[in-house]
This record gives C-alpha cells, sequence and structure tokens, in this order.
C-alpha cells in the first residue's frame, strides 16, 4: 500500500480493498519504524483514526472525493486547531493552534486524513533543514544528509512512504529544493493560487503553499483541493480553478522548452548537470524543442532576495514578544527584559541573523540604499521571466547546485548555504509556478529538473511533468530500507 498513488489508494477505498482505518494505521505504524528520519514533529494517531472513521462512512455512503481517507500530512506551518503548530521553533513549542489555516480546512473538508505536523527549518528559514528546534531531518537516500528545507520533513516522509502525500510552503525555493533532494514531485504555485491564511509568515509577499507528492498527477490531485480564492487572504487571487488532472496527457509536440546559459554555467554540479541534460533529451524524444535563452538579472536574484525576504521577517516576526502567545521568559524584571530575553532565548541563530539583517535593511539611511534597490531589482527579474517566456512555453533547468549534502556541511557558512537556493530564488521573485521533478541520479543521489512556467499555467507545468513521468520511473524509486 506505502507505494500506491493517491488515484490506486482511492480505487482500493471504493471497492472495499481495505479501509481507511487499515490504511491509517498501517502508515502511523511504518511512522514508529521510521522516527529515526525525524520527519515529523507531532504524529496525531488519535484524530487520524478518528478522521479514518468518519472517512469510511463517506466511502459507504458514497459521497467521498479522491482524497477522503487518504492518509497525508501537514508542514507545522499551518496553522491546525487543537494541535500544536510549532513552526520548528522554541517561540511556538507550547502553541496550540486556535483556529484552522484555509488550506487545512481544504483537506478536511475533503475527507484526507492527518498523520500529523512535519519538521521544517525554524520559520520556514533554511535550506537544509538544520535549523529546526526539534533536530534536523534526516535524508532517506543517505541518512547523514540533509534532505532540503525549508519543507524537509514533507520530503523525507514521502521519500520514505510514511505519508502518501504532504503540503510545503515555497519562499525561496522550499517545496522544490528539498523535492530534488529527495526524489519527489513539489510544485510551488503561482503567488496567490493558494491562500496563506493560517500559514504562519516568513515573507509576505513570496510564501506560497503547494502539494508534494510522489508524481505529477498526485501533484494535481492535490492542487485541485488546495487551489482557491479566500477572503480571508488578501493576496489571494480571484481566478476559475482548471481541473488540474484534465490535460495531464496532452502531448508535448512543438512545447518550446528555454534553458537560460545562466543556469548552466559556473557552479552547478558536473553530475548534475549530465543528469539533466539527459532528462531534456527525454523531451526531445516527446516532440518538444529547445532554445537557449539569456536572462541577464538572474545573477542578481540572491542578492536581493536576502534584502527583501529578511526585510519582511523583520515586520513579521515583531509578533512573537512574550506577551501574547508562544514562548515567554522566566522572571522578567521589566518589559524590556521580556521582550529581548523572550526573543533571544526563544528564536535560533539563523532566524536571529535574518531579522537582524532585515530590520537594518529597513532602518532610516539604508532603506533606499537596501530595500527600493532590492525591489527594483526584483522587477528587472519578473521583466527577464516575462520576455522569456513571450518566447517559450517553460524554462527549464537545475533546482540545485548539487545533491544533498552532508548534515553539519554548510551549517556555519550562511553565504555557502544560500547559494543552495541560487536557482529557486528568482522564480519567487517573480512570483511564478514552478516545479521540481526526480531526473535521475548523480552518484545515487536525487537529481531534480525544474520546470517553470507562465503565471496561473501550473495545468501545462503538470502535463509536461506528467509526459515525462509516463517514460521515466524515476519518481517511483524508494530509498533503501523503506520499500
Amino acid at each position: 500500500m506505502y507505494n500506491k498513488s493517491i488515484a490506486e489508494l482511492a480505487k482500493g477505498l471504493r471497492s472495499g480493498q481495505f479501509s481507511s482505518v487499515e490504511l491509517t494505521t498501517a502508515f502511523l505504524d511504518r511512522i514508529k519504524q521510521h522516527t529515526a528520519l525525524n520527519a515529523y514533529i507531532t504524529v496525531t494517531e488519535d484524530l487520524a483514526l478518528q478522521a479514518a472513521k468518519a472517512a469510511d462512512i463517506r466511502l459507504t455512503k458514497g459521497d467521498a472525493e479522491l482524497l477522503t481517507g487518504i492518509p497525508m500530512a501537514q508542514k507545522d506551518i499551518f496553522c491546525t486547531e487543537g494541535v500544536k503548530t510549532s513552526c520548528g521553533s522554541k517561540m511556538l513549542d507550547n502553541f496550540i493552534a486556535p483556529y484552522n489555516a484555509t488550506v487545512v480546512d481544504k483537506f478536511n473538508s475533503a475527507g484526507a486524513v492527518m498523520l500529523g505536523k512535519l519538521n521544517m527549518d525554524e520559520f520556514a528559514m533554511g535550506s537544509s533543514n538544520e535549523t529546526s528546534y526539534y533536530g534536523p531531518v534526516k535524508n532517506p537516500w543517505a541518512i547523514n544528509n540533509v534532505p532540503g528545507g525549508s519543507s524537509g520533513g514533507s520530503a523525507a516522509a514521502i521519500a520514505a512512504r510514511l505519508a502518501v502525500c504532504a503540503t510545503g510552503t515555497d519562499t525561496g525555493g522550499s517545496i522544490r529544493q528539498p523535492a530534488a533532494l529527495c526524489g519527489i514531485t513539489g510544485l510551488k504555485p503561482t503567488y496567490g493560487r493558494v491562500s496563506r491564511y493560517g500559514m504562519i509568515a516568513y515573507a509576505s509577499s513570496l510564501d506560497q503553499g503547494g502539494p508534494m507528492t510522489r508524481s505529477a498527477e498526485d501533484a494535481a490531485i492535490m492542487l485541485q483541493t488546495m487551489a482557491g480564492f479566500d477572503p480571508k487572504d488578501s493576496t489571494s487571487v480571484d481566478l476559475p480553478i482548471p481541473d488540474y488532472s484534465a490535460g495531464l496527457n496532452n502531448s508535448l509536440e512543438g512545447l518550446k522548452i528555454g534553458l537560460p546559459k545562466e543556469f548552466f554555467g559556473e557552479g552547478l554540479n558536473a553530475d548534475v548537470a549530465a543528469t539533466l541534460e539527459a532528462a531534456i533529451n527525454e523531451y526531445l524524444k516527446l516532440g518538444a524543442k529547445i532554445t537557449e535563452i539569456s536572462m541577464p538579472s538572474l545573477k542578481l536574484a540572491i542578492p536581493a532576495y536576502y534584502v527583501i525576504a529578511p526585510a519582511e521577517c523583520s515586520a513579521n516576526l515583531s509578533r512573537f514578544d512574550g506577551v501574547r502567545f508562544g514562548y515567554r521568559c522566566e522572571n522578567p524584571v521589566d518589559l524590556a527584559d521580556l521582550y529581548t530575553r523572550s526573543r533571544g532565548e526563544g528564536f535560533g541563530k539563523e532566524v536571529k541573523r535574518r531579522i537582524l539583517m532585515g530590520t537594518y535593511a529597513l532602518s532610516a539611511g539604508y532603506y533606499d540604499a537596501y530595500y527600493i534597490k532590492a525591489q527594483k531589482i526584483r522587477r528587472l527579474i519578473s521583466d527577464d521571466f516575462n520576455n522569456a517566456l513571450a518566447e517559450v512555453d517553460v524554462i527549464m533547468g537545475p533546482v540545485t547546485p548539487s545533491t544533498a549534502f552532508g548534515i553539519g556541511e554548510k551549517i556555519g557558512n550562511p553565504i555557502e548555504m544560500y547559494l543552495s537556493d541560487i536557482y529557486t530564488i528568482a522564480i519567487n521573485l517573480a512570483g511564478l509556478p514552478a516545479m521540481s521533478v526526480p531526473a535521475g541520479f548523480a552518484k545515487a543521489l536525487p537529481v531534480g529538473l525544474q520546470i517553470i512556467g507562465n503565471y496561473f499555467s501550473e495545468d501545462k507545468l503538470l502535463n509536461i511533468a506528467h509526459q515525462y513521468q509516463q517514460v521515466t520511473d524515476w519518481h517511483t524509486q524508494t530509498p533503501k530500507g523503506f520499500e
């Protein structure tokens, strides 16, 4: 059962081959067997079994949806009523959410079964899932290597078959990068396509929730539930939602693929480059046409991002003051002591670093020099994408410069860690949709192919990914020991 897709499991549930309670119990048992991965922060066993029983009743009545009875998990950044929502931080270790995020409500309404809350980099700040208060997540493909971040718990859980599917969030690559390093499929939708209500904010103009699954077909099913306008979210876009599964089998004959020369130059590991070349050749066999393009502003993405994102983080995290909720220091002598010690003790090193960077960029005398300039660069990057996507249908390239690196290898060097997201950050600055698709292995570790599309073209990206997965089996591979 662990290796079946959402559609296959839904068919089995409807035919009575197994019940949701049996399926959920099997996954709960499997989670207990593989605690060494540290993928889960909270396992909600009782709630999961209650939801599974309710799903079985729906299945009996015949009013089930595709996700009804399917065991899935939520990244611990989505507020979940009555369940600890920690954001991977000591600051929220004692926070029990009083309401559901819109995304959580949507999955509950569909009858999905939540197995628990998944580990993540603290407040989604990190590229390796090493900044979590609960310790690093391990990569199922190589236990001493990182799974990527910040949605590392989600990626590791799916790769190890500890959940059928999971939610993730992507601020600068945090769905795509761990998906690539763990050999699964991850989709970052267009900014505004998925509600951010109840998703604890890191950088509000960049954050976007999305599906993390084994295949593009499963991602289409998940996105169908996640997407849609939400009046509670002012950044949510009120546009019709297409049937994401309807066009999965469309032909790719004549598809124009752009390969930015800036993506394939210095800094890209040779083994990763060779793996991606083989993947792109598969698209040629499917009838696609390849064009080299240039996007000169891409080199400015990292410096622009690490001004804008920390600036927004500085503002968003100001609410965590030890007064209303979350961690509170012991025996404060006055209000200033309460603020400084609660924040100093509650936040981890990387979060403090980004708050300080952002506060500096927004301070008097530096706002124009840094923040305004970064926003102008953001527009240049967006223009580069718009110009490129006027000539080609999609853009392809690497997700990461290398395969998964060792735990502890880069944690002491923030600049080197930030460069892990060099191929993903620009997409968030532009607000475009993008996917990571399993494309093979380099020295026994997974490699992801990134597919970038125009605004609200998720259906096209899913079609392109699905057609590739029909002629390859990289997305079906399971790490040794987790078969």
